[in-house]
């Protein structure tokens, strides 16, 4: 077993687990953060930072609000109480600033309160994860046989979830990472249609993607029932893609792993095999 332990928070979510999981693979200790755990971590609540920092050597940092000035805030103020408490090095997951638009600025906050804090540190900044269509918010449309959304022919460059792992995993447990920004993204650009015909090929289900105007959509999340502040925020990160704001590639999977990202297609084929998609 190493001496390390390394600290993960977004321990539950799509990228959290999967560090969390190949950290044990390596014989690392991991100490996953969260409020039903032991000790119980809040980002909200910094009377739990100093029990869940104890002893720890690394960071994986994954905010819920990521974007925001309280993320910045809390971005500086944790890094510098473990960099006091001893922890050495951190791996943030961040995004692509003109993802966020008028939120640039505070995303950039995030990365630089990192980079001061006494830390060696790497910014992970990703794309759309792959798992999206399967895990997450993405897999209701998908199921259901029409997946909805405005962001027209936009093209995004889709990552995979378990790439993003690997390259925080190699950042907190290999020397030659500190200090580098890594925009991580998939081989190559797809638009919301390509990806869902991925899919439709995968399963041999019939599936559509229809483009919807950014007032369509909002309107339908709101029948919904979906928060007002959920809907702009939605619509803004579609009009992104949209715009054509995001279409570019990263070669930060290659620089960190020396290999080149997995594709959507095999992503698309090993999750309909494992029933990802099964009715």
């Amino acid at each position: 077993m190493s001496d390390e332990m390394i600290l993960v928070t977004g321990a539950t979510g799509k990228t959290g687990r999967r560090v969390a999981r190949l950290l044990q693979e390596r014989d690392v200790a991991v100490r996953a953060a969260s409020r039903s755990g032991t000790p119980s971590f809040d980002w909200t609540d910094r009377t739990t930072w100093e029990p869940a920092l104890r002893g720890v050597t690394g960071m994986y940092l994954v905010l819920p609000d990521l974007g925001t000035p309280r993320a910045a805030e809390n971005v500086a103020a944790f890094a510098r109480q473990a960099a006091a408490a001893g922890t050495r090095h951190a791996v943030l997951l961040s995004t692509p600033t003109d993802a966020w638009g008028p939120a640039e600025k505070h995303v950039l906050d995030a990365e630089r309160a990192l980079e001061h804090a006494g830390l060696e540190w790497t910014v992970l900044r990703v794309r759309w994860f792959f798992q999206n269509f399967s895990e997450d918010f993405l897999y209701e449309p998908v199921m259901s046989g029409e997946v909805r959304l405005p962001a027209a022919d936009g093209k995004e460059a889709f990552i995979d979830a378990d790439d993003i792992a690997e390259v925080a995993v190699a950042a907190l447990t290999e020397a030659g990472h500190a200090g580098w920004h890594y925009e991580l993204s998939g081989p190559r650009l797809l638009t919301f249609g390509d990806a869902v015909a991925e899919i439709a090929r995968a399963t041999g289900r019939d599936l559509r993607y229809v483009p919807l105007t950014p007032q369509e959509y909002a309107d339908e999340q709101r029948a919904q029932g979906v928060p007002e502040e959920w809907v702009q925020a939605s619509t803004g990160l579609y009009e992104h893609v949209r715009s054509g704001g995001l279409a570019s590639l990263g070669d930060g999977v290659q620089r960190a792993l020396g290999r080149a990202p997995r594709d959507f297609a095999g992503y698309a084929d090993t999750a309909a095999r494992e029933g990802a998609w099964t009715v």
